[in-house]
């Protein structure tokens, strides 16, 4: 955690200095999200399916060069996974649905650092950088049954940060088409006492842009 606040406020001062050379340019973007979640423990790991979901949200892109660009967000995302099997269990009441979903509605906060390069009709660009996320809705569904989550008795954690990679083209009237992927380095869940268990994050982005 450390070291991600100190990345953060290198690249937030980094941002400061750049305001100073170019104006900054804000933009929207939206699209379609694919998450899932892993778990793993004893140093084995288990992914599990993902749903689709939806992400929206705007940026602040600060140019350092003709290249090099920093760009802060704010986004709304839902994330979460897919499970499948005979039951699903959630708070002890067995639904007898052959799946279910974990659902989590994020404000994230990411942070990237870009590669900017002139390509015909407008750029291609790409890059990453770290992300913070809290959580602000969590509920688990399974055979339309809705079981809102508690985080402070079910041992879900509000926040979450890990590193995001991003990638698109930007037509030179604006508009941009991006995708991304969002890798969770810290767990979901509260620390276990007897087991060493890390519950993560994980999810493919692809959408529309619009930088003014």
């Amino acid at each position: 955690m450390k070291k991600l606040l100190l990345s953060l406020t290198l690249v937030a001062g980094l941002s400061i200095a750049a305001l100073a050379q170019e104006p900054v340019k804000f933009g929207v973007k939206a699209g379609v999200a694919f998450p899932s979640m892993s778990i793993s423990t004893s140093g084995i790991s288990v992914g599990f399916d993902s749903r689709t979901s939806f992400y929206v949200g705007g940026t602040a892109d600060f140019a350092i060069s003709n290249v090099i660009s920093i760009q802060p967000g704010l986004t709304f995302i839902s994330k979460g996974t897919k499970f499948n099997g005979d039951d699903f269990d959630f708070e002890d009441v067995s639904t007898g649905s052959n799946s279910a979903t974990l659902n989590f509605s994020y404000i994230e906060i990411p942070v990237n650092l870009l590669a900017n390069f002139k390509v015909g009709a407008g750029k291609v660009f790409f890059g990453g950088g770290p992300y913070y996320a809290f959580a602000v809705d969590a509920y688990g569904k399974s055979g339309g049954i809705k079981e809102d989550v508690d985080f402070d008795e079910d041992g879900f954690k509000r926040g979450d940060f890990g590193v995001n990679f991003l990638g698109g083209f930007q037509f030179y009237k604006g508009l941009n088409v991006h995708a991304g992927y969002g890798l969770g380095i810290s767990s979901v869940i509260d620390d276990q006492e007897e087991i060493d268990v890390k519950f993560k994050n994980k999810v493919f982005t692809v959408g529309l842009g619009f930088t003014f």
